[in-house]
């Protein structure tokens, strides 16, 4: 039997089990067009499942593979990867970033978007003003020869010169990019040749371009034109004008495109927050100055709308405030309740309120119009140097984010919403309007569509019909491979603490239930241990109990780390490995509960303390409640909104922090998930157990509390894992 063509991409000596089936089984589906749900346990080769028929796909059908993820660790990964790839059979791969991170002279878009234009023009200009230069010596030279067509076509060539040049001396004041403008007149053919003599990395294009005083970014987007492989970040697939604007870099039509999409259980999350419009009530404030500056006759009109959508965002948020309330706003974005049920938001009722004048679509789109042509103003005043800085529009934006209000506000899965924070600067509190995307297939939806296949992996994506109602896929072909490595060499423990309800957590008998069994299991563990928490402010709390806080924890607890919203996770996770008896203390909300690999003496034992319920907050509400009516129709034993909104997302994270141990064939270690929820236990609606995928559920073992350094003791013993007598129970 020959070998599968895709192999040839395929660098290593021998895949690890169950790949070369779920190679064999994408490249099939994606030969018929379907989209791919592939789910895999961790450590079992997604990626090059995944890309290795993808890549054969594409070379065969003059296709481009784009692979894409939004965990930093991942996209190093692609990099080795496509590197191992090249040397068995080339590819030509791009790894593409933001302008914002490759800038060489730290302008934001807009800025660059002008400078770009402005020294295009200009090299044009200088081009123009070379070639007749040219052109008219060679007729001067003609004419002394003594033709006399010559000196006339001269005369016509030198007053076109003397225009061509008075448009050059205007660039004299140009706002332009040096390096772009290197870019344009330099040959540039040996950035290219080195560029695919390798997989480059951004922060190697970046030295490259840095050192020779070129715009790295400039060149890397002419570089993408057909290539096989383009490494990018979700927002370059999510963003629908993004989106549109990177396929043309890589000249292809969208049909061409195959997307590979890692950690895909987050495309959700992702796709909801592009989807999502806000407003300040500084931008409000910014328009409002801007058209009083304005002499033009829509000005009025404009000055009129905004001003009372202005008002009454204020008016909404002192009303929900109430008295003493705004003392304690914090410098974080606070939401206050808007929603009302048989009518529009507190925001839109206000706003009809206060809104007296010709009609708010008609006086909308006057400001939408008057925004743009401020705007077209500003960029040309940037342009030609009369301004430092671009400017943009607040009207445009806050006139466009008004008529976009007012017409989606009540439509399927979308919710107002409004915030408060306190100026860190000004100490002054201010408002915020929002329409919160709830359902997020109206941008995944028209992505898949659209191109001509897709793989999306993780190992959370099951249950596969949810992920397709929620994203919008049709056709798929779903795939999924649990741990093929030997289960003699983890245990998976359910253990019978009281339920970590957020009423209960504050109660000192579950504390110090959770306390002993952190102790246990840290005790008992061979090396280091990583505990996960419903949010740092509980990774905090045991931290502390455990002696962390006062650097006097007991010595057979090792050391103890602590992780934070403002902590450096990375230099956190390093010293964390580097020690040989530490625990971590973090969130299961944070990053290193995904994406991110502790393998063998990195960590052995991984503790989830507690269900990690997303905060259930009226924006949750609100998208229980769209996926109540979207999905009313589906047969599910529990109603749509909790399990697609709350339950499945929250066993999804609890999945990703159990992956973090166990790696590997040779690897082995326990995963503790310590709640009542958890256990085979009757706790209604609030059961997870029946959540897990069937081969998971089965490897649950129940266990009590005092009864859990027994089962490590043994789990470990068999295994040879101490070093010198265990530890005594």
């Amino acid at each position: 039997m020959s070998e599968s063509s895709h192999l040839r991409f395929f660098p290593y000596e021998e895949p690890y089990p169950n790949q070369r089936e779920a190679m064999d089984r994408i490249a099939n589906a994606l030969d018929r067009g379907q989209d791919v749900l592939f789910e895999g346990a961790p450590g079992t080769g997604k990626t090059l499942s995944a890309l290795v028929p993808a890549l054969d796909h594409a070379r065969e059908h003059d296709r481009t593979v784009v692979i894409t993820t939004n965990v930093h660790q991942q996209m190093r990964q692609f990099v080795e990867d496509a590197r191992a790839i090249t040397r068995t059979e080339p590819i030509r791969a791009v790894v593409f970033k933001g302008k914002s991170s490759m800038c060489h002279i730290d302008v934001d878009y807009q800025e660059c978007q002008t400078l770009r234009d402005t020294t295009r023009d200009l090299v044009e200009t200088e081009r123009d003003v070379a070639e007749l230069e040219a052109r008219q010596r060679e007729l001067l030279a003609e004419s002394r020869e003594g033709d006399a067509g010559a000196a006339e076509a001269r005369e016509a060539i030198m007053e076109e010169l003397d225009d061509v040049e008075g448009e050059l001396d205007e660039f004299e004041t140009a706002n332009v990019c040096e390096h772009y403008h290197n870019n344009l007149t330099r040959d540039t053919d040996e950035f290219f040749g080195w560029l695919f003599e390798d997989v480059r990395t951004p922060d190697d294009v970046y030295a490259y371009a840095d050192e020779r005083d070129l715009c790295g970014y400039e060149l890397l987007k002419e570089g993408m034109e057909g290539v096989d492989l383009v490494v990018c970040n979700y927002h370059h697939l999510l963003d629908p004008n993004i989106r549109e604007q990177f396929f043309r870099w890589i000249d292809r039509d969208p049909a061409d495109i195959v997307t590979v999409f890692d950690e895909a259980h987050n495309v959700e999350d992702a796709a909801r927050e592009h989807a999502t419009r806000t407003l300040t009530e500084n931008t409000l404030d910014s328009a409002v100055e801007e058209l009083a500056d304005s002499d033009d006759s829509r000005a009025a009109a404009a000055e009129n709308v905004l001003t009372a959508f202005r008002d009454a965002l204020v008016d909404t948020y002192d009303d929900a405030l109430g008295f003493g309330a705004r003392e304690g706003v914090g410098e974080n974005w606070e939401d206050v309740s808007v929603a009302n049920d048989n009518r529009r938001d507190d925001l839109t009722m206000a706003f009809l309120d206060r809104y007296a004048g010709r009609g708010i679509d008609t006086e909308t789109e006057l400001a939408v119009q008057l925004g743009g042509a401020l705007d077209e103003e500003y960029e040309r005043q940037y342009r030609e140097g009369e301004t430092t800085s671009r400017k943009e529009s607040a009207t445009l934006q806050a006139a466009r984010f008004v008529a976009t209000w007012m017409e989606e506000g009540t439509a399927l899965g979308q919710y107002p919403v409004v915030s408060v924070r306190r100026d860190a600067g000004t100490d002054e509190v201010y408002g915020r309007a929002e329409l919160y995307t709830c359902i997020p297939r109206s941008v995944t939806s028209a992505l898949f569509d659209e191109v001509a296949a897709s793989v999306l992996m993780s190992a959370t994506l099951r249950p596969f019909d949810v992920t397709e109602d929620v994203l919008g896929l049709e056709d798929v072909a779903t795939l999924a491979y649990g741990m093929a490595y030997p289960e003699r060499n983890r245990r998976t423990f359910a253990v019978d603490i009281p339920p970590l309800f957020a009423s209960e957590r504050n109660d000192p008998e579950t504390q110090e239930a959770v306390a002993g069994l952190l102790r246990d299991a840290i005790r008992f563990t061979p090396g280091n241990t990583l505990a996960f928490f419903p949010s740092y402010g509980e990774a905090e709390r045991y931290y502390e109990r455990l002696g962390g806080d006062s650097g006097v924890a007991d010595a057979d607890l090792g050391s103890l780390f602590l992780d934070g919203s403002g902590t450096d996770e990375e230099r956190l996770r390093r010293e964390f490995v580097a020690s040989e008896n530490g625990t971590l203390f973090t969130s299961l909300w944070g990053t290193l509960a995904e994406g991110v690999s502790f393998d063998a003496d990195d960590a052995r034992t991984v503790v989830v303390v507690g269900v990690p319920y997303p905060h259930l907050s009226d924006r949750m509400e609100a998208v229980q409640e769209a996926y109540d009516r979207a999905f009313a129709d589906r047969d599910r034993a529990r109603d749509p909104g909790w399990a697609y909104a709350v339950e499945i997302p929250t066993i999804r994270k609890t999945r990703q922090a159990v992956g973090r141990v166990v790696r590997g064939p040779d690897d082995f270690g326990v995963r503790i998930l310590a709640d009542r929820r958890y256990t085979t236990a009757d706790m209604g609606k609030y059961s997870v157990r029946g959540a897990f995928p069937p081969e998971e559920r089965e490897e649950l073992l129940d266990v009590d509390p005092e009864k859990l350094k027994f089962a490590m003791l043994n789990f470990y013993g068999d295994h040879d894992a101490y070093d010198g007598d265990p530890p005594t129970p």
